[in-house]
């Protein structure tokens, strides 16, 4: 079995800007999956990616766009977007630690 701590992953990152980092690749090759943080009033510079992502926001308060359409977000929210859509979050009220779920795993590269 494999556990994880949503305050022990943030602890490990940079919080003083945004931050993020994989925690965990499964050994099937099929998911893998990275905490990352914004802070509040922070940026999300993210492209779209080439996989399928689901956001758990595990603490904070802010917005997501997903292609054009806005949608607030708290601890607790859950979002999918699909390989290749548009997406950032946005309007960061508290700071965000969001579990991000990839398939297939995340490619480095990107």
């Amino acid at each position: 079995m494999d556990g994880f701590d949503l305050n022990d992953l943030v602890a490990r990152l940079d919080t003083s800007g945004h931050d993020y980092a994989e925690f965990f690749r499964a050994p099937s090759g099929t998911l893998s999956m990275m905490i990352a943080f914004w802070p509040a009033g922070g940026e999300d510079p993210q492209e779209p990616h080439s996989e399928d992502e689901v956001y758990y926001v595990g603490s904070g308060r802010g917005k997501i766009r997903v292609g054009g359409e806005d949608r607030d977000v708290q601890a607790g929210s859950v979002v999918y977007v699909a390989a290749g859509v548009e997406h950032r979050f946005h309007s960061v009220e508290e700071d965000l630690a969001v579990v991000v779920f990839w398939s297939p795993p995340h490619s480095p590269e990107q």
